[in-house]
C-alpha cells in the first residue's frame, strides 16, 4: 500500500523543513518505544517518513514517484520485465537459476540489496549510516536596521535569534547530568538494523538506521529531563554583530557558526545578516560619495563668502568664490564614506542653491532697484 509520508507526519505537502522537523520531534517523543504511550511500529513509520522528507533530493523523488521511489534507484521508467530478464541472465551465468532450470526452482542464496543496486545501477537503494547523517546545521538569515552614520563608521549591535542549539542542561550529551551513556541493545552498538526478506530474487538483506539510537549506537541511561534525550532545545540567543565601516544598504555580513546546530550536534550553520540602512535627513549616498545641498544668499553668491556646511565628520568651512551660480557643486575631498574593501574614503559633494527672500524691507528693495538700474 502506498504510504503518505506527509500524512504520517501530519504536515501539508508544501510544509517547510522547519515544520517537518518540528512535527517529527513531537511525534518521535510521543511514540518512542521507551515511553508508556510508545509504539515501535508507528515510531519506525514516522522515522521512515522523516528520513525522506527532510532530504531535498529524496523528497523531490517521493513527490514524483511515491514511497517506492528508492526501489527504482537509477532505473527511471525502465520496464520491470526487462530488468528481471537481465537479472535472470546474469545469475544463470553465475550458476543460479530462477525457475525452469536444472534446479527446478529458486536457488537459496543471500546478498546485500544495496551492493546489488550499486553494482548494476550506480547507487539505487543506498545506505544511511551514522557517517552520512547531517554534519552541518541549518543557515539562518536576518535583517538588521542600522543608521546612516553606523553604516559609514561601523559599530556593533546585538540581535536576537530563535534557533535550535545544544541543550543548556545536558550540553548536548542527551543524558541527565550525572548519568552514563550505554550501548544500544537493539543494534548492539552498530547504529544499523539488518533485515532479511524473501523475494523473487532470493533472500535480500537490507539495512536501516536503528530506530532506538538513530544511528548513534549508544543511548543515555537516563534521558535529559529538559530535552528528553534529544540533545538540543529551541531558544532565543543574543548574537553580537560587528558592522564594518562603509557597508552599503542590502549588503550581507556572514557570521560563521552562528546558525543552527546540526542533527548530530557536531557543527553549526552560518548566519547571514542583511544590512538595511536608514535614510539620512540631509545626506544622500552614491557608492562611497556623499551629496548634500546648502542654501546661500544672492549677495554671498555675487560677492563670495565662507560658509559652514554639514559633513559626516561635523561642520567644515567652504569657500564660495564671487560670482558663484546657483547649482554649482563643490567637492570636499575624502569627506565621504570609508571604502569597505580598501584604504581611503570617498568624497563629499556640496551643491549650493541661491535662495531668494520672500519678504524684503524698503531699504533692501531700494538697493535692489538701484542694482537693477546698474544692469545687475
Amino acid at each position: 500500500m502506498e504510504k503518505n509520508y506527509y500524512q504520517i507526519l501530519g504536515v501539508s505537502k508544501d510544509a517547510s523543513q522547519d515544520e517537518i522537523k518540528k512535527s517529527f520531534r513531537k511525534l518521535a517523543h510521543q511514540y518512542h518505544p521507551d515511553k508508556a504511550s510508545g509504539n515501535e511500529v508507528k515510531f519506525k513509520e514516522i522515522n521512515e517518513a522523516y528520513q525522506v522528507l527532510k532530504d531535498t533530493d529524496k523528497r523531490k523523488k517521493y513527490d514524483q514517484f511515491g514511497s517506492t521511489f528508492e526501489q527504482m534507484g537509477g532505473w527511471g521508467n525502465a520496464n520491470w520485465e526487462d530488468v528481471m530478464q537481465g537479472f535472470r541472465q546474469g545469475f544463470q551465468q553465475g550458476g543460479f537459476d530462477f525457475g525452469g532450470g536444472q534446479s527446478g526452482g529458486f536457488s537459496s542464496f543471500s546478498f546485500d540489496l544495496g551492493d546489488i543496486f550499486s553494482e548494476f545501477f550506480g547507487g539505487g537503494a543506498g545506505r544511511r549510516t551514522k557517517s552520512s547523517r547531517s554534519s552541518r546545521g541549518r543557515d539562518f538569515e536576518a535583517v538588521l536596521d542600522i543608521d546612516f552614520n553606523e553604516a559609514v563608521f561601523g559599530g556593533e549591535k546585538v540581535i536576537k535569534l530563535e534557533k535550535f542549539d545544544k541543550c543548556s542542561h545536558c550540553q548536548g550529551s542527551r543524558a541527565e547530568p550525572g548519568t552514563s551513556i550505554v550501548q544500544c541493545k537493539k543494534c548492539g552498538g552498530a547504529g544499523q538494523i539488518t533485515e532479511n526478506r524473501q523475494t523473487i530474487l532470493g533472500i535480500m538483506r537490507s539495512q536501516s538506521i536503528c530506530p532506538q539510537c538513530h544511528g548513534e549506537g549508544k543511548l543515555p541511561k537516563q534521558n535529559c529531563r529538559v530535552c528528553k534525550g534529544d540533545g538540543m532545545e529551541r531558544g532565543v540567543k543574543k548574537i553580537k554583530v560587528k558592522i564594518p565601516a562603509g557597508i552599503s544598504d542590502g549588503e550581507t555580513i556572514r557570521l560563521q557558526n552562528q546558525g543552527e546546530i546540526s542533527e548530530d550536534l557536531q557543527n553549526y550553520g552560518d548566519l547571514y545578516v542583511h544590512a538595511r540602512v536608514r535614510n539620512h535627513y540631509k545626506f544622500k549616498r552614491q557608492g562611497d560619495d556623499i551629496y548634500s545641498n546648502e542654501p546661500i544668499s544672492f549677495t554671498q553668491a555675487a560677492l563670495g563668502d565662507k560658509i559652514r556646511v554639514d559633513t559626516i565628520d561635523g561642520k567644515v568651512d567652504l569657500k564660495v568664490p564671487a560670482g558663484t551660480a546657483s547649482g554649482t557643486v563643490f567637492k570636499l575631498k575624502k569627506k565621504g564614506v570609508p571604502h569597505l574593501r580598501f584604504y581611503g574614503r570617498g568624497d563629499h559633494y556640496v551643491k549650493v542653491k541661491i535662495v531668494v527672500p520672500e519678504h524684503l524691507s524698503r531699504k533692501a528693495c531700494k538697493l535692489l532697484v538701484e542694482l537693477k538700474e546698474e544692469g545687475l
